[in-house]
């Protein structure tokens, strides 16, 4: 399996506490995929949201596709996601009754068709973001000392 990442919501872990993940696949429209093997895409405000039981990516920025003219796809539409019954459920459940969000984290090409990592998250308070600074240095600082000893 060929896995290309395209786009990632690199600000997605240092602002949320990560409960759960999932795959999902998208219906795109033709000019979008073009759009996405380009690596045109932003995820950065980007969210997920159940709607009439589906559910459904809202803001994530496409770019539009030159030669598709003006007849391509409008940039920030929502998208629907692919995923089983259940699976929409569980999260439209926790999205609803808990108080969770869902955000996508990556956008790959996996064998040329396109999903995204959506993830179930909790916001971190600012005294959380800086305990993940802390540890992610102390791990940093551990690593450096193995490679010069070893």
């Amino acid at each position: 399996m060929a896995i290309q990442q395209v786009a990632a919501n690199r600000k997605a872990l240092y602002n949320y506490e990560v409960l759960k993940r999932i795959e999902a696949g998208l219906a795109l429209m033709g000019s979008e995929i073009k759009s996405i093997r380009l690596g045109r895409v932003n995820l950065g405000e980007a969210y997920a949201r159940p709607e009439r039981g589906e559910l459904w990516l809202m803001n994530a920025h496409i770019a539009q596709y030159a030669p598709a003219g003006p007849d391509g796809h409008q940039p920030t539409r929502k998208r629907k996601l692919l995923l089983h019954k259940m699976q929409v459920r569980e999260f439209s459940r926790a999205v609803e009754e808990q108080g969770l969000t869902l955000i996508p984290l990556s956008l790959y090409l996996k064998d040329g068709i396109a999903k995204v990592e959506l993830a179930l998250v909790r916001g971190r308070k600012h005294y959380d973001k800086r305990a993940a600074i802390a540890k992610r240095d102390a791990e940093r600082e551990m690593a450096r000392a193995l490679r010069k000893r070893g």
